[in-house]
């Protein structure tokens, strides 16, 4: 499963910026296994990157002035500009590359002007972080232009920081790391307290199914802000720093907060615990249990997080009604996105397009078929 990154058509570039791009970076795109929510509450993630990529061309500039250009955002011919130290917020899809240059500068990384081309297949607002893949490529491309001494970690948590400082979205790292630090091929076991990542293979009689609902999110709105605060009341309600160091034995505890603060911890405690099942059924080759752990977090995030929509919970339903479907669930933050299905090997493809057809006669409409 591969598929090339967005490649840069030069001659746009030098159409553009007068001259051609001195280097070119890319970023994946990630499905998130299992574990949502957790991050932003110190617990356990597993994303695996995606083929779908973000590239970023770059080249040095005049003074500290930032010429940008999307293929998929910009008008034709317009780049978009601004100047380093007078980053404003407020302008679209160029806060991501404003919040780069503030995010370095308070990290102690001085970069110059420079002018940015970018391109990107990984779809906005489908859950699978557009958003990432697109800072941590073009932190990789400054990194490279200016010498900048990062390392992948690092620059993982610079990207953070674009959103949660400059853009306002208060996420955990997970997507940053994912796309930083993720191998194709591979999930990702991520400790969001410790930053502690182990590499976990899938076991080999299954593959992966990924469906864009079409219906977007925008986790800089309310819902999602909502939910980390109502975690952080959960949790200091409980006593503890983070939901993190509440365990599953702690659930009556849990049961007894106000509504709707017992089901938001509910499902952070009970989905840490998948996480950790998640990585023991995968290590042993248990696909049966790594379904069915799949298809308890798109429960717990529906019912007790409510996090899901009704496309996407059709996506699942239609999914779990196909017999070479192991489990399924929402993936990403939710409130729209994309679902993954764990299916059985070699199943994939045919699996996608019975699902799709038959959320087409439902909707009226074709969702989107990521992978395979």
């Amino acid at each position: 499963m591969s598929i090339p990154a967005p490649r840069i058509d030069q001659a746009d570039f030098v159409r553009l910026f007068g001259g051609p791009p001195d280097v070119t970076a890319e970023a994946r795109g990630r499905v998130n296994l299992i574990g949502e929510h957790t991050d932003y509450n110190g617990g356990y993630v597993l994303p695996s990157p995606i083929p779908q990529a973000a590239t970023a061309a770059v080249r040095r500039g005049t003074g500290l002035r930032v010429r940008a250009w999307s293929r998929e955002l910009s008008e034709p011919g317009a780049a978009l500009e601004y100047t380093i130290g007078g980053e404003q917020t407020g302008r679209g899809w160029l806060d991501y590359v404003q919040g780069v240059t503030v995010a370095l500068a308070r990290a102690g990384y001085e970069v110059a002007g420079f002018d940015l081309w970018l391109a990107s297949d990984v779809p906005l607002g489908s859950g699978l972080s557009s958003s990432a893949a697109l800072e941590v490529s073009v932190l990789r491309a400054l990194r490279q232009l200016f010498s900048l001494g990062l390392d992948d970690m690092k620059l993982a948590a610079i990207g953070r920081a674009v959103e949660t400082d400059f853009v306002g979205v208060p996420i955990g790292i997970m997507d940053q790391m994912a796309a930083s630090l993720a191998q194709p091929g591979q999930a990702l076991l991520v400790d969001t307290r410790t930053l502690e990542t182990t590499p976990v293979s899938l076991p080999g009689d299954v593959e992966l199914t990924v469906i864009n609902s079409g219906v977007a999110h925008n986790h800089a709105l309310g819902d999602y802000r909502t939910r980390r605060a109502e975690c952080d009341r959960a949790a200091a309600l409980l006593g503890v720093a983070e939901l993190r160091d509440v365990g599953v034995a702690d659930l009556p505890r849990v049961s007894a907060l106000p509504a709707p603060l017992d089901r938001r911890a509910r499902h952070v405690v009970t989905e840490n615990q998948r996480v950790i099942d998640a990585v023991a059924a995968a290590r042993r080759g248990d696909s049966t249990t790594l379904g069915a752990l799949f298809t308890a977090s798109h429960l717990s995030q529906r019912d007790d997080y409510q996090c899901s929509a009704p496309e996407v919970d059709l996506l699942v339903d239609l999914a779990l009604g196909d017999d070479a479907v192991l489990g399924a669930r929402l993936t990403g933050g939710g409130f729209g996105g994309s679902i993954v299905a764990l299916v059985r090997k070699g199943s994939g493809a045919a699996v996608a397009a019975r699902i799709a057809d038959r959320f087409a006669g439902a909707r009226g409409y074709r969702p989107a078929v990521l992978i395979p």
